[in-house]
């Protein structure tokens, strides 16, 4: 588990996820579990858990990814402390937390993030995963990002 400076942010995998005594001592509020292969967590009572189970590649319904990004996005606009976790730790929960950045902040290219992220330990981000957060939009046809990439 590693956080990303500047924003109250930590991006690891689904081990991470569920290991409550480290979450809880990182002081994380919420844990924003990617991890589609792994069973879900079981968070104790005082933190918000949200899974959204996503392909390490392309075929992700759009909603879905949208909803996670989006809500990522809006858990860090409100400064939560926030635990994104996939089952590595290297794609879905760095693409995600990149494509969450974008939204809220001023306008920057989303590889931006993704470099600053991926510098900040392992990272093997699908291609094809990217490429969806990149171009996503919700329903109102409205970018979660500013695209500039």
């Amino acid at each position: 588990m590693r956080r990303i400076d500047g924003y109250p942010l930590w991006v690891g995998n689904a081990r991470d996820a569920r290991d409550m005594k480290r979450v809880l001592d990182a002081g994380i509020e919420a844990v924003v579990d990617l991890a589609m292969l792994q069973p879900p967590a079981v968070p104790i009572r005082e933190l918000v858990y949200l899974r959204f189970p996503l392909v390490d590649g392309e075929g992700n319904p759009p909603w879905l990814l949208s909803v996670a990004v989006r809500t990522v996005g809006e858990l860090l606009r409100y400064g939560v402390p926030t635990l994104v976790a996939c089952d590595a730790g290297m794609s879905r929960s760095l693409a995600v937390a990149a494509g969450a950045l974008c939204g809220i902040s001023p306008p920057t290219p989303p590889g931006e993030f993704l470099r600053r992220l991926a510098a900040a330990g392992p990272a093997d981000v699908h291609p094809a995963l990217w490429d969806d957060v990149k171009r996503g939009v919700g329903p109102a046809n409205e970018p979660w990002y500013r695209p500039r990439d």
